[in-house]
């Protein structure tokens, strides 16, 4: 069930109905969003909806067993991040390191002998393993107390986060839980703006130029010019950038119209000034699981410039790993911790005369080497990747794929992360004080001026596979 179509359309409005309606009892509200998250994702595939559920069942009782058993406290939390790495594991990564086998060994005619394994990847599963992981870590570390049965079931399987995230912390959400949340204009205007300016996003700038471009370029691109595919290359950057951020506003808005509040994922990635800033930009919510849960363990930045970087090394590798398996997203989380150790070596050795750039460069520098590395995040495999490279460089400079429409959407795309910083939250505020019937007129307006916009079809946003 996707976010832009008429059956989630229907679906929310009942749940919406339903949650306000029960507002005077805590905890039927919270089962009925629960049920209504697993018809959600049952709608998917109902046999996973039982993953869910033992996933929950586990990690609950796990976070009791370690405040209970203070001695064993460091056992079970092992015990617990072990038992969900491994079920992400079998489902991710089973297949992938099934077949890197069978080809090692068939070097030597044993390949017959390794079975290959392929598991249905169930939708989201990255997200909410990881957000079980945080949670047994905060209580482990005191941060949390353990959840009922309950909250932490809804807190993981909670539908505006469930599939694509943001990954939302036991921390900022189970608090949220614990009494029914008010009716709130504002948050709900603002709301109302995010889910509105996500599907714009979406609809129009995302799936015209993933239809129109990128997706034509990366399909063959032996056989496109130098021009088409550096275009494709700004559009992919544009696209994956308006796809997962549309995801993410609507997510938020979603949330915000129950009455939780959700954690930014996104601020203005593209006008960061190096990589590091880039991650404090880009998928905020998986960046900085990776710091606190990856990163600082490991020994963060202390110590000598070597041990940092191995530490961003690993952090960067495990965070391109957890995209899929496969080795283009391991070359793209490699290529990102080099260049960000590379970042770290230039500020900590060389002299302090050197070091400063004119913002714009900064900025138009970083923007490059994040481009670089989607070309090998968006390439079904390796080898595609290494053509596109190869093409870009010697395929001439025929035009058979660009169009005005799409050089527009990609300078559109860039544009956005150059507004204002806070012009939604100022917009809403404005609007907030509208009449209903006003406001839900304009918007109205609005998702019918998107929808005869957008091309024919709504493809999945593209972090549902992660």
């Amino acid at each position: 069930m996707l976010f832009p179509t008429l059956a989630f359309g229907l679906f929310f409005l009942v749940v919406y109905a339903i949650a306000w309606s029960l507002q005077a009892s805590n905890e039927w509200r919270k089962i009925a969003l629960l049920l209504a998250s697993w018809f959600f994702y049952g709608a998917w595939d109902g046999r996973f909806v039982a993953l869910l559920i033992v996933s929950a069942v586990v990690n609950w009782a796990l976070a009791r067993a370690i405040v209970a058993r203070p001695a064993a406290a460091r056992a079970l939390l092992t015990l617990g991040v072990t038992a969900n790495l491994g079920v992400l594991g079998w489902f991710k990564y089973a297949g992938f390191f099934s077949e890197q086998l069978a080809t090692l060994l068939g070097a030597f005619g044993l390949a017959r002998d390794v079975p290959l394994l392929q598991a249905l990847l169930p939708v989201g599963i990255s997200f909410f393993t990881f957000q079980a992981i945080s949670y047994l870590v905060d209580v482990r570390r005191g941060r949390v107390l353990p959840a009922t049965l309950l909250d932490l079931t809804l807190l993981m399987s909670f539908f505006p986060h469930l599939v694509a995230g943001p990954i939302v912390r036991a921390s900022d959400l189970l608090p949220q839980f614990q009494q029914a949340p008010r009716a709130d204009r504002g948050r709900a205007a603002a709301g109302l703006l995010l889910i509105v300016w996500g599907l714009f996003k979406k609809a129009v700038i995302a799936s015209e130029l993933a239809t129109a471009l990128v997706d034509p370029a990366f399909f063959d691109p032996g056989s496109r010019s130098s021009f088409d595919l550096l275009i494709a290359a700004y559009g992919y950057a544009v696209q994956i950038f308006c796809d997962f951020s549309a995801y993410t506003d609507m997510a938020i808005g979603i949330a915000a119209l129950l009455g939780y509040v959700f954690p930014r994922n996104f601020d203005q990635p593209y006008r960061a000034r190096s990589l590091q800033d880039f991650w404090r930009r880009w998928h905020i919510s998986l960046s900085s699981w990776l710091r606190d849960y990856l990163y600082i363990p490991l020994g963060g930045g202390r110590g000598s410039l070597t041990f940092a970087s191995r530490n961003l090394m690993l952090t960067m590798l495990l965070g391109g790993l957890w995209h899929g398996a496969s080795f283009t997203f391991i070359i793209w989380g490699a290529w990102h911790g080099a260049v960000q150790c590379i970042e770290r070596v230039w500020r900590d050795r060389t002299p302090a005369w050197w070091r400063p750039l004119p913002t714009w460069a900064a900025v138009v520098i970083t923007f490059h080497v994040v481009l670089l590395g989607w070309i090998f995040f968006r390439a079904p495999t390796l080898g595609d990747a290494l053509t596109y490279l190869g093409a870009l460089f010697t395929g001439g400079f025929a035009n058979t794929l660009v169009t005005p429409l799409s050089l527009g959407l990609v300078t559109l795309g860039i544009g956005i992360n150059f507004l204002p910083a806070h012009w939604l939250p100022g917009l809403a505020s404005r609007v907030r004080t509208w009449p209903a019937p006003a406001l839900g007129l304009v918007l109205g307006v609005l998702i019918l001026v998107i929808d005869t916009m957008r091309p024919a079809g709504i493809a999945p946003f593209i972090y549902y596979r992660f």
